[in-house]
């Protein structure tokens, strides 16, 4: 067994520090943040709270018509917990005019829709709030490339990206966030009996342990399968963070010139900050 163990009050520190620093050198003193009830959003949210004060910290639920009533409920619980401003705004009546447009649409296109309006009233609210977007999703997502590029990955900075979601617990269970939403089978809410593990074809606990070796312990796919992983889940595991990798950067530009973004032209300190 590897041990994903973290020191939760130094990662504790590091991140609340992280948001308040990275939010108030950009010029802003306020975070909006997209509460949907689950681990990773309650985590942002508590941190984000305790970093710049919950008066500074806009919580904003975006249910459809088929969202879990636990979702709301869990969400709830945790903008009483913190104390932040919070606003609701179903987005049913946005979405559902493009739904029946396409109504040959599957499941996923269906979901990435979903996002993507969450994204379009997140930024707005942002805007209204004077705000920057503190993101929700985890090194476990990242890396497998399960998010919806310019939806629930779109955010000004991410509190929890270098997290597995083995350690997002761990995180949670520490700060006192409910066990209620800890323990619950973790889900974007897309559709009805909607998880992520269900989608994923395995549960976050063994592909953690993968990914730390492959990622941060530099095995090889070989040294994992040595190391006692079926090779088909490693494979598939590669694979998939191989084909996901156009999430993870900004989109390539061509190069012309002598400094070209994302290439030569790479550092804050060019422009003093």
């Amino acid at each position: 067994m590897i041990d994903l163990s973290i020191d939760t009050g130094l990662a504790h520190t590091i991140l609340t520090g992280f948001l308040h620093n990275e939010i108030t050198r950009m010029g802003f003193q306020h975070a909006v943040v997209a509460l949907s009830g689950g681990i990773d959003s309650a985590l942002s949210c508590c941190l984000a709270a305790e970093a710049l004060g919950p008066q500074n910290v806009l919580a904003v639920r975006m249910p459809y018509k088929t969202s879990s009533a636990d979702s709301l409920e869990h969400a709830q619980q945790v903008i009483d917990m913190t104390g932040v401003q919070s606003l609701t705004v179903p987005i049913t009546d946005m979405v559902d005019p493009l739904l029946e447009r396409f109504p040959e649409m599957d499941a996923l296109r269906r979901g990435n829709i979903m996002a993507r309006m969450r994204m379009i009233v997140i930024y707005d609210q942002s805007a209204a709030f004077r705000a920057l977007v503190v993101g929700t999703g985890n090194k476990t997502e990242i890396m497998l490339g399960y998010t919806t590029l310019y939806g629930d990955s779109a955010c000004a900075l991410n509190p929890l990206g270098d997290l597995y979601k083995t350690q997002i617990r761990q995180l949670s269970r520490a700060i006192g966030i409910p066990e209620v939403i800890i323990k619950k089978a973790p889900t974007a809410d897309l559709w009805q009996g909607q998880t992520d593990e269900g989608e994923l074809g395995y549960t976050y606990a063994e592909v953690d342990q993968l990914l730390f070796l492959l990622v941060d312990q530099r095995y090889s796919p070989e040294d994992c399968v040595a190391d006692g992983f079926s090779e088909p889940f490693v494979r598939s595991v590669v694979e998939r963070v191989r084909r996901s990798q156009f999430k993870r950067v900004l989109p390539p530009i061509a190069k012309l010139s002598n400094r070209t973004v994302g290439y030569d032209f790479l550092y804050l300190r060019d422009w003093g900050t």
